[in-house]
């Protein structure tokens, strides 16, 4: 797939600006907070739907302005796709295709895969376990675009049983009923554990498929980036854990054995959900975790180690994406270059070679090969204006 243009109205710092992109690799170049993260942001949005960044549209809209929109014009193998999205600061976006509105999002989902690194992906192992269920889930989403409306069911049963235990909670506290297990809540946690059960499999087997597929990609990525001294290991640690039998593949379980596995589990913790007031079970909870030569890298890893982790990480979302949709996905890169020692660099360069087209931000042009930029088209940012560099 190839990305021809971009179009950009009221977005973020850009009043109207048009990109054509005229090589397989272009480079934005610009001093920092001119907008070169923001056009790279459009992509993404075009392509999944939400930012990194940012929750809430106002936020991308330009100031003093009530609506922005972003269009692209996409070639892949099936012929020329427009993609459009309309951004409200008070209303509700719309997602356009082919200049038709669509009504549902889950159909605009996965048209343009992208892969995006930037400095901000190091927290995938210094961070939270959100960070890592929110970069497993956004990688789920661009191969299976039903998983969106998966993970959306999931977050909307745990919302309502959270309000339940909440609720419960607060009015033994208020009747001094603390330690009492009341029938009637009891009767309607029987209902959405039975729901949270469900969906929340769902979740769990698809994480587990992706993350089987994807875990030798990423250790045979890493034991080339690091000269094949280190051994990277994934471990996906679900919060419901399934006992299984000996070299049992657990993405080969059945619904109904995780299902089973989630009730199990929710029967232990009730007694602390209702004193908490919230759900303690489920896969909002999972994490995984990364270790290099047995050593846990989030605590003990160096950065270069860290660096080379992740970068083995996003050139194994490339290859799975392009095996699983049969096109290679775009590839957006935001000021990563200069975390990436000359070395790191050369491998990550040399791994794009001309099957991706890649957007690239930098500060200055310092860090690429002469020869390599010999076949870049090279774009200047500045305020908002992107123009050819001189």
């Amino acid at each position: 797939m190839y990305l021809k243009t971009l179009h950009l109205q009221q977005f973020r710092n850009y009043s109207d600006q048009k990109v054509a992109f005229d090589a397989p690799k272009t480079i934005l170049v610009g001093d920092n907070a001119q907008g070169k993260s923001n056009l790279l942001e459009a992509v993404e949005l075009l392509s999944t739907l939400k930012s990194h960044r940012v929750s809430r549209d106002r936020e991308l809209i330009l100031d003093t302005q009530d609506n922005g929109q972003i269009t692209g014009n996409l070639e892949r193998e099936t012929g020329r796709i427009e993609l459009g999205l309309i951004l409200r600061s008070k209303a509700r976006r719309t997602v356009l295709l082919n200049s038709q509105s669509l009504r549902r999002q889950l159909d605009f989902l996965s048209i343009l895969n992208v892969v995006q690194f930037s400095s901000l992906d190091l927290e995938l192992v210094r961070g939270s376990p959100e960070r890592r269920r929110s970069w497993i889930d956004r990688l789920l989403v661009q191969l299976e675009p039903v998983y969106a409306y998966i993970l959306q069911q999931y977050y909307q049963v745990l919302r309502q049983r959270n309000a339940l235990l909440k609720t419960a909670r607060s009015q033994s506290h208020s009747s001094g009923e603390e330690h009492s297990q009341k029938p009637i809540l009891n009767s309607e946690l029987a209902v959405w554990d039975a729901q949270l059960a469900v969906t929340g499999a769902r979740v769990i087997r698809r994480r587990y498929r992706v993350l089987e597929r994807l875990i030798p990609l990423a250790q045979t990525w890493h034991h080339l980036i690091s000269g094949s001294t280190e051994n990277l290991h994934l471990t996906y640690q679900p919060n419901v854990q399934v006992i299984t039998a000996e070299n049992t593949r657990l993405s080969a379980l059945s619904p109904q054995d995780v299902q089973q596995a989630f009730l199990q589990k929710i029967s232990t913790r009730t007694l602390a959900e209702q004193q908490q007031g919230t759900t303690l079970v489920g896969p909002h909870r999972d994490d995984i975790i990364f270790t290099i030569n047995q050593t846990p890298a989030r605590q003990y890893g160096s950065s270069g180690q860290q660096r080379t982790l992740v970068l083995a990480l996003k050139l194994a979302e490339l290859q799975l994406i392009e095996a699983v949709i049969g096109e290679p996905p775009l590839l957006l890169l935001d000021d990563v270059l200069a975390e990436l020692d000359l070395s790191r660099q050369n491998q990550l360069l040399e791994a794009i070679g001309d099957r991706f087209q890649t957007l690239i931000t930098t500060t200055h042009l310092g860090a690429f090969d002469s020869q390599w930029l010999q076949q870049t088209q090279i774009l200047s940012v500045q305020a908002g204006k992107i123009g050819q560099y001189f």
